[in-house]
């Protein structure tokens, strides 16, 4: 097992492991756009990436976005996609993958890494709270717009 950060070298792997992902989330597969979305991302240094590879096989990633807090006048992370591949599953890709965001966010100073979940992901809860995310219920509502 492999864990390391993307960069654009590793561009053509993760941009299979991301359009299976967009997939996955009922999205029309466009392995065109998705390359030129993540190429952009990590050319910018919009979001960091830690990919999984199984010997040279590309098998799982995780994004993260950068965020602030104005309360706090410290930096977070958003972790906005979590992926590994069905063959890939129940062997503990997903687990790393989240140690290694964790980490990094520990690393870089951040004061945490927040995400959502849809609710009927129960696999994916059960992950986040085996690693040591906290479910908030209480303390804060979110809302969106669709524009």
């Amino acid at each position: 097992m492999n864990i390391q950060r993307a960069t654009l070298d590793q561009l053509e792997s993760l941009t299979g492991l991301f359009d299976a992902y967009r997939v996955f989330y009922e999205q029309v597969s466009d392995f065109v756009s998705a390359r030129n979305f993540l190429g952009e991302r990590l050319a910018n240094g919009d979001s960091v990436v830690f990919m999984a590879s199984e010997e040279e096989d590309a098998v799982g990633f995780v994004q993260l976005y950068p965020s602030f807090s104005s309360v706090s006048m410290r930096h977070s992370w958003i972790l906005n996609d979590l992926f590994v591949k069905d063959s890939a599953r129940k062997k503990g890709y997903g687990e790393e993958l989240l140690k290694a965001a964790i980490a990094f966010a520990r690393e870089s100073g951040a004061k945490g890494i927040t995400l959502e979940t849809g609710k009927d992901n129960v696999e994916a809860q059960s992950l986040y709270e085996k690693i040591g995310f906290a479910r908030e219920t209480n303390y804060f509502y979110h809302f969106s717009i669709v524009q």
